[in-house]
């Protein structure tokens, strides 16, 4: 069964605001590319839902600020991982 546009945007959407997820746990849960994901919560999402639009932006930009803190833990976890090993 297929499911149109306007509805897995508004899906991936919900899923994105209830989980405060990234777009990457998105994309993983659903089963599709960042790039389908990112695509359809930015562009197709805003004029399906504009009041979905609005919290899942603002998950996004909660995300953007935070990804660099993610990255900097993610290194951090890879160096104390070897140092282990070793």
């Amino acid at each position: 069964m297929k499911v149109d546009r306007k509805e897995k945007s508004c899906l991936y959407g919900r899923y994105m605001v209830q989980n405060g997820a990234t777009v990457r746990e998105t994309a993983h849960f659903f089963g599709t590319s960042k790039s389908t994901v990112h695509k359809l919560v930015t562009g197709r999402l805003k004029q399906a839902d504009p009041g979905l639009y609005a919290r899942v932006r603002q998950v996004l930009d909660t995300n953007k600020a935070e990804r660099h803190i993610r990255g900097g833990l993610a290194t951090r976890e890879k160096y104390l991982h070897e140092r282990e090993e070793r």
